[in-house]
């Protein structure tokens, strides 16, 4: 299988502006070592390793780790995508061994964000380079995000989280619209990721079973893609857990051929990696 969702970090680093002491389970290094024997037991064998905080040298750094860590199939990297000389920044990462897209925090900026013409911009260049771009985002973002998409024909695109609806209530009418939104637009990509976070350190298959349901009803089994959000899932629950959880509710909805795709051969197609 392939997690096409996972980070590694090292608190002292100092620029993962989220993190505080509060979070308790997350406030310590993570690194390959820590992961691997996770992996093993679960039936994972590669992984895509996604940025955590906003600095191009986090990047680098987990450039650094995927160099050394051959189960790392690539980095999702940051950049800023308001500043004047994205695009030659971008020429440099994307000539990196490894780097295979870039995610911009999204979540942590006024909606307003994706309206400015900077950015609309930047994602018209990532667009024309065809590079693989994660969406981070709340639910409110949804809106702006579907706008922007319609004005970036052919982005190579992917929804991290399902845009973090909370799971603790019923599924809200809002979220359910963007996402039907998002779907209608071609190609464009659902990460099965982050969702016991999002449901409480309660939560149940029952109660993120509509939410997923929703999902593969709007983007097909062909466009759905598994990621654990490890360790940030470890908030909630163990990484067997959520490999667990994500086979549980889809193994209800799709046959074994369409699970292979989920697990494994819809991501290393997203993100233009080869089977191996």
């Amino acid at each position: 299988m392939l997690d096409a969702h996972q980070h590694f970090w090292a608190v002292a680093r100092g620029d993962y502006g989220w993190m505080t002491p509060d979070l308790k389970p997350l406030f310590r290094d993570f690194g390959p070592d820590d992961l691997w024997p996770l992996m093993q037991a679960a039936g994972v064998t590669r992984t895509v390793l996604v940025q955590a905080a906003e600095t191009e040298e986090e990047t680098d750094y987990l450039l650094g780790i995927a160099a050394r860590t051959d189960f790392v199939a690539g980095v999702v990297g940051w950049l800023d995508m308001l500043a004047p000389d994205f695009s030659r920044r971008l020429e440099h990462y994307a000539a990196q061994p490894k780097w295979i897209g870039l995610r911009p925090m999204l979540q942590e900026h006024d909606p307003a964000q994706i309206a400015d013409p900077r950015f609309r911009a930047s994602l018209a260049e990532v667009a024309r380079r065809g590079i693989p771009f994660d969406i981070l985002t709340f639910p409110r973002h949804l809106p702006a995000m579907v706008e922007a998409l319609h004005a970036t024909p052919g982005l190579r695109a992917i929804l991290d989280h399902i845009s973090k609806p909370d799971m603790t209530k019923p599924v809200d009418a809002d979220w359910a619209s963007g996402i039907a939104s998002l779907a209608a637009i071609p190609g464009l990509h659902c990460k099965i990721s982050g969702m016991v976070t999002e449901a409480g350190t309660d939560w149940s298959i029952d109660r993120i079973r509509p939410f997923v349901e929703h999902v593969a009803e709007q983007f097909g089994p062909s466009r759905l893609v598994f990621g654990s959000d490890w360790p940030v899932c470890t908030l909630s629950a163990t990484y067997a857990e959520v490999v667990a959880l994500a086979h549980s509710v889809l193994n209800d909805l799709f046959g074994a051929e369409d699970m292979t795709g989920i697990m494994q051969t819809n991501g290393l197609r997203f993100y233009g990696l080869q089977m191996r």
